[in-house]
């Protein structure tokens, strides 16, 4: 009986353990275009890849960027185990492209929602400073089911053009985290920043003492590439502009950008190869990515309660 009771707290002990982690990510999909289709990186090849990430790497919550209505309705459907927040940046409906925030309905109770833009109004559509387009922060406050702890998720994409804008919407960001988040409640932000890491627009963000880079303090990393590749299988770049942001309180376990690809046929025959046997014959392929950023994955753990 008393082996019985040490390895039931075991297996409770694990399984809390478990319950703490959680993998978060951040995804810039690529709208959708005609150019992109032209050359043969058509979102309806490509949506299929994008959520094949999302699943085989198991994302619990994570925000997306420059998303389409048509594309928010192509991803819900490929995704239907996700729900999302989110509204359209031109009219604050379905104009325009989203920033969303997908997450797991069976593991999260959404408790509360919105969408804020970027801009010295905030509460409806608007460009902000210098900024090319409107641009939004979409935000969810979650409860984990299984552990019972509440964060705060927020997603933006910031200004392409706008330097101003820029830092701008990061001293935004840092001023909302302030007043809309209970300090007991840790905050993950994540996004198209447009920013690389050698920014002072940047160091707003990183060293504000409200979120730091997940980038810095996590314990693992697998970071081959930077997070843009302007659909060129054979681009390289140490700079990142995506980023995943964390209250110091979070605990980062891995951090990664997946340079996940797949492939479309060249016509000609089947080649073989003197390194094979006879039989082997392969096709000529091309590489392509599933999006022109490669996403950026961290997986957390909540650590202690009552801290930010």
């Amino acid at each position: 009986m008393k082996k019985l009771i040490l390895s039931t707290f075991a297996l409770l002990c694990a399984l809390s353990t478990v319950a703490q982690d959680l993998t978060v990510a951040s995804f810039n999909v690529r709208t959708d275009t005609q150019k992109d289709r032209d050359q043969g990186d058509g979102w309806e090849q490509r949506c299929p890849q994008i959520c094949r990430v999302v699943l085989t790497r198991d994302f619990d919550v994570f925000g997306a960027q420059e998303v389409r209505h048509n594309q928010l309705l192509d991803m819900c459907a490929a995704l239907p185990e996700y729900n999302y927040v989110g509204v359209g940046r031109d009219d604050g409906k379905t104009g325009g492209e989203y920033s969303p925030v997908f997450y797991k309905k069976e593991r999260f109770e959404l408790l509360d929602s919105g969408t804020f833009w970027l801009a010295e109004t905030t509460d409806k559509p608007a460009k902000g400073w210098d900024a090319r387009y409107p641009r939004v922060c979409s935000w969810a406050r979650l409860k984990d089911k299984e552990c019972k702890r509440v964060f705060w998720f927020m997603n933006l994409h910031m200004d392409h053009r706008g330097i101003v804008a820029r830092r701008e919407s990061s001293r935004l960001i840092i001023e909302k985290i302030k007043q809309m988040c209970n300090p007991k409640e840790p905050v993950v932000l994540t996004g198209d920043f447009n920013i690389d890491q050698t920014s002072d627009v940047y160091s707003i963000l990183a060293k504000s003492g409200v979120v730091i880079d997940s980038y810095d303090v996590a314990e693992r990393r697998f970071d081959i590439n930077g997070t843009f590749n302007n659909f060129n299988s054979a681009a390289w770049t140490d700079r990142r502009i995506d980023h995943i942001f964390i209250s110091p309180s979070w605990k980062a376990l891995s951090y990664d950008v997946p340079t996940d690809v797949y492939w479309t046929v060249v016509e000609g025959e089947a080649v073989g190869s003197a390194n094979f046997p006879k039989e082997q014959k392969y096709k000529l392929y091309k590489t392509r990515m599933p999006s022109d950023h490669f996403p950026v994955v961290v997986k957390l753990d909540y650590g202690p309660k009552g801290k930010r």
